[in-house]
C-alpha cells in the first residue's frame, strides 16, 4: 500500500503544486515528487517507478500544450531523443548508489540557476544552431542519468539548451517535455523488465498531478511571457537541487 500516509490531504496538495511548477516550463516533476515521498516515508522502491509514472503523464501534457501553441522544434529533439532512449533504458535497469553524481548534479543546477538570474551578466539572446554531435553526446549522458535516479533529465536539458543557446524558453520547454516522455518511457520499461511492480494505487497520485500538470503547462504555453519562466525555471530548478543534495 502506498496511500496510507500520515496528512495524505497535505501529500496530494504539494503533489498538485510540483506538478503545476514542473509542467509550467515542459517538464515532468519527478525531481519534485521523488523529495515528496522521501519526505512523507514511501518505501524507497516504490519511489523510482512511480516518479517515471507521474512523469509520463505531466509531460505528455505540459508537451501537448507547448506543442499546440507551436513552440516545438523537431530539429532540436531528435539529437537529444536519439542516444538518450537506450541510455534511459540502461540506466533504468541498474540499480546503483547515486549519491555522487547527484551531488555533482545539484552543484550544476544551481550554477545554471545563477546563469539564467543574469548573476554573471547578461549574454547574446542570439540563437545558434546545434551540432547532431553534440546532441548526441548530451542526450546519451542524460538518458543514463535519467534512467538511474528516476527522473526525465528535464531538469538537465532546459538550461543546457537555454545556455548554449539553442533555443528560446518556450522552445525549450516544448523540447524538454517531449525529451522527459520519451526517457521516462526508456527508464520505467528498464524497471519493469527486471521486475519491478507499480500499485494501482499510483494511478490516484497520476490523477492529481495531472491536474496541476494541466493547469501549469496551459498557462505556461499560452499566458505565462519568457521572464516568468524563466524565473519559474529557476524555482524548479532550486527544488530540484536541494532534493538531490538533501533527500
Amino acid at each position: 500500500m502506498i496511500i496510507e500516509i500520515e496528512y495524505l490531504w497535505l501529500f496530494l496538495s504539494l503533489l498538485a503544486i510540483v506538478a503545476f511548477l514542473y509542467a509550467s516550463v515542459g517538464h515532468g516533476g519527478a525531481s519534485g515528487y521523488l523529495a515528496l515521498m522521501a519526505i512523507f516515508s514511501f518505501t524507497t522502491s516504490t519511489m523510482k517507478p512511480i516518479a517515471l509514472l507521474l512523469n509520463l503523464f505531466v509531460s505528455g501534457i505540459a508537451f501537448y500544450h507547448y506543442y499546440r501553441t507551436g513552440h516545438f522544434n523537431k530539429k532540436l529533439f531528435i539529437p537529444f531523443a536519439v542516444a538518450s532512449i537506450p541510455s534511459a533504458f540502461i540506466g533504468g535497469r541498474l540499480q546503483i548508489d547515486a549519491n555522487l553524481y547527484k551531488t555533482f548534479l545539484a552543484i550544476l543546477l544551481i550554477f545554471a540557476i545563477l546563469k539564467m538570474l543574469n548573476v554573471f551578466g547578461v549574454r547574446s539572446k542570439q540563437v545558434k544552431e546545434i551540432k547532431v554531435w553534440q546532441g548526441v553526446a548530451i542526450g546519451s549522458c542524460i538518458g543514463f542519468i535519467s534512467g538511474s535516479i528516476g527522473i526525465g533529465g528535464g531538469i538537465i536539458l532546459t538550461p543546457i539548451i537555454l545556455l548554449l543557446h539553442w533555443g528560446k524558453m518556450k522552445e525549450a520547454a516544448a523540447v524538454s517535455a517531449l525529451f522527459i516522455w520519451v526517457n521516462s518511457a526508456a527508464g520505467l520499461m528498464g524497471q519493469l523488465s527486471i521486475g519491478v511492480e507499480i500499485s494501482s494505487q499510483a494511478f490516484i497520485l497520476v490523477g492529481v498531478a495531472l491536474t496541476g500538470g494541466y493547469l501549469g503547462s496551459y498557462l505556461g504555453s499560452q499566458k505565462f511571457n519568457n521572464t516568468t519562466l524563466r524565473y519559474l525555471l529557476a524555482l524548479v530548478l532550486l527544488i530540484a537541487s536541494i532534493k538531490l543534495l538533501v533527500v
